[in-house]
């Protein structure tokens, strides 16, 4: 059997790393093995930060709620509960931003489920 050549495939790997290490600094986006040893490290941080980035996102959008219902003299779960039982379904993220940007919208909610 002929012997194989495989530079064109092995450069295009190498490559692919170097090109994902752009930016890191010194040998970490020169030398292949500290490059690859960085950009796994970096993929798999990537990878569970998506998954943490929408529980830090709603565990914020709870504390601006949290912290804007308590001008009204409500809590947090006490809001949400009377929200459920008055049937409006307004999301967190939705809650958060009229609080924070609108507050006299929010405070009509508020007040349609005080009376």
């Amino acid at each position: 059997m002929p012997r194989v050549k495989s530079s064109v495939s092995s450069r295009r790997k190498r490559k692919k790393i170097i090109k994902l290490a752009k930016g890191y600094r010194g040998a970490r986006s020169r030398l292949l093995r500290t490059a690859k040893e960085s950009v796994m490290r970096a993929l798999k941080y990537a990878y569970r930060d998506r998954r943490t980035r929408k529980r830090e996102f709603r565990k914020l959008w709870i504390i601006r709620i949290n912290a804007a219902v308590r001008a009204y003299g409500l809590s947090y779960s006490v809001f949400m509960k009377r929200l459920k039982d008055a049937n409006i379904e307004v999301n967190r993220k939705t809650l958060a931003e009229l609080a924070v940007n609108n507050p006299d919208a929010f405070k009509k909610i508020v007040n349609s489920i005080s009376v």
